[in-house]
């Protein structure tokens, strides 16, 4: 018998030892194709399922792959019907292959004719369909190239798609490598996209993402969309797109709710794109504006759900998606890999940590008891209360208070999820405050002032969470956040993995009321930390007065 750190069992549930020898190994390559459910301290779950099969499978992973990985590192036999069942799987990609005839005709095709006749009987995909010139092919209508993909894969049948992508309008864009250079993962990262002509990186927070997209954009050569979670990130992708590249401003376009410009290069965010007038989208134009040749996707596991409707209609386009994780707490993971693509690469945090490229992190939740006439009140309050009750409860004050003492001298993000915790937290500490309300000109001048030293202490929401570089900061204390959202705290992690010119580790706290509500949440938070190897230390709050 092995003395491997996993038990893979016949549900598809993988159980990793912590404490093993080998766990790191073993975790770094299960999860290429494997999702991480549970991660307590000693006993970490994982589940292999068909998505995340497929995504290794486009990345190119094959099956033996990963059942030897499960066989390398098993401490058991595996049971055959996993064994099957991941052959079964990852076989089924690519059975069905969407590609252009010699017509220029969009067509279905697939070597197994029981496959197709299955699919073309499908009710949803039916309509889909246009004709059955030959054998083996049927003719899809050419506005359905998206939907079709979404349908297939909701019933086991994911199709590769080879039908190419229109080249849009030429235009030149070079990177300009003076005094850097692209690192190997991130030049791996696009020659991996530009093989596959569309899909997913997968990047942890700090490791460049920005610099993979402008390397497409090099590669590629093209008028090129850049969609941004918010106006603060679309002027930090200008500023590094004119540092790195050979764009000038006059080549680059802002399109927000405060700027319409429509260039070579546009970059627009989300809520732009979303805003309706009348019951209509009110900025489509945007998306025919010019003869886009790619379509690039910042942070693309916050794609609004309505942003899915519309890259249907943009198949023909190539499309990057950039993310530190494919973790979506909506769901549809499913249609990020049909409409903007399979997952094409994928770093681990540990393995960029451990080649320089970004921080080392230490991580601790630290427990705070609630006083007895809180303890009360929470305990009388309805089910829906009691979240925010225990999240913003007044005795996390103080302890912020003493983690600011404790890390003097360093850059630290007092990060809160609600607005009145937030004013108090400010008053409390002495220091300025990021909202939502906050007007974009003030976020970038106090961000710039965090950034060169001039102050070392930001109270921020959830408007920090994604695409702001905020390199120095090296402590993060989080105080209350969205539920139990694992992307959100990948993104505040993210915030600290930037490489330090000070050297510090960086230091994560999540603060939590103990026995409430508060406290299960962050199990479920902690989730994704866990996959990527980062382990919590629980501290207890009086601990920290000691």
């Amino acid at each position: 018998m092995a003395d491997g750190p996993l038990i893979v069992q016949s549900d598809r549930t993988v159980l990793l030892e912590v404490a093993h020898p080998d766990a790191e190994s073993a975790r770094h390559e299960l999860a290429i194709f494997a999702e991480l459910e549970r991660a307590p301290e000693h006993i970490h779950t994982y589940r292999i399922t068909r998505l995340g099969l497929w995504n290794a499978r486009a990345a190119g992973h094959d099956a033996e792959d990963m059942l030897a990985t499960l066989d390398k590192w098993s401490r058991f036999p595996v049971p055959p019907s996993v064994s099957i069942d991941i052959r079964e799987t990852v076989g089924r990609y690519g059975r069905l292959v969407i590609e252009r005839n010699d017509e220029g005709e969009l067509v279905l095709r697939a070597t197994d004719a029981a496959v197709l006749a299955e699919v073309s009987k499908n009710k949803r995909i039916q309509p889909l369909l246009l004709g059955h010139p030959s054998p083996g092919v049927f003719l899809v209508d050419a506005w359905a190239r998206g939907h079709i993909k979404q349908e297939l894969l909701k019933i086991g049948w994911p199709a590769e798609d080879l039908a190419g992508y229109t080249p849009g309008t030429p235009h030149p864009i070079e990177l300009d490598e003076s005094g850097w250079s692209l690192r190997p993962y991130q030049r791996e990262a696009v020659d991996k996209f530009t093989d596959g002509g569309s899909g997913v990186v997968v990047l942890p927070c700090g490791a460049g993402k920005t610099l993979v997209g402008a390397a497409a954009m090099a590669d590629t050569k093209t008028t090129t969309l850049i969609l941004v979670t918010n106006t603060v990130s679309a002027r930090q992708w200008r500023d590094e797109l004119l540092k790195r590249t050979t764009l000038t401003p006059e080549e680059i376009g802002e399109y927000s709710g405060q700027v319409k410009e429509i260039k070579p290069v546009t970059i627009a965010t989300y809520q732009i794109l979303t805003a309706k007038r009348g019951g209509q989208y009110a900025h489509l134009a945007l998306l025919d504006a010019l003869d886009w040749g790619l379509v690039l996707y910042d942070e693309v596991h916050l794609l609004p759900a309505p942003v899915f409707k519309l890259t249907a209609d943009l198949q023909a386009r190539r499309r990057l998606g950039l993310t530190a994780t494919l973790v979506r707490e909506d769901g549809r993971e499913g249609d990020v890999f049909s409409l903007i693509g399979p997952k094409r690469f994928d770093a681990p945090w540990k393995e960029i940590e451990a080649q320089g490229f970004i921080s080392p992190a230490a991580c601790y939740e630290v427990r705070v008891d609630l006083p007895a006439g809180d303890r009360l009140e929470y305990a009388a309050s309805a089910d829906d209360e009691r979240y925010r009750l225990a999240a913003t409860a007044h005795a996390k004050i103080d302890v912020v208070k003493q983690l600011v003492e404790r890390h003097k001298g360093e850059r630290i993000l007092v990060i809160g999820q609600y607005l009145d915790q937030i004013d108090i937290l400010a008053e409390a500490l002495d220091a300025p405050q990021i909202t939502g309300a906050t007007p974009v000109d003030e976020r970038e001048q106090l961000y710039q002032a965090f950034r060169v030293g001039e102050i070392d202490l930001l109270v921020v929401s959830k408007v920090a969470n994604f695409s702001i570089d905020l390199p120095e900061a090296s402590v993060a204390i989080q105080v209350s956040g969205s539920f139990g959202s694992r992307q959100e705290e990948a993104q505040r992690l993210g915030r600290l993995l930037r490489p330090k010119e000070s050297g510090h580790t960086a230091s994560f706290y999540t603060l939590i009321a103990r026995d409430t509500v508060d406290q299960d949440f962050a199990q479920n938070r902690q989730r994704f930390l866990a996959e990527q190897g980062y382990a919590y230390t629980i501290l207890d709050a009086d601990s920290l007065a000691a």
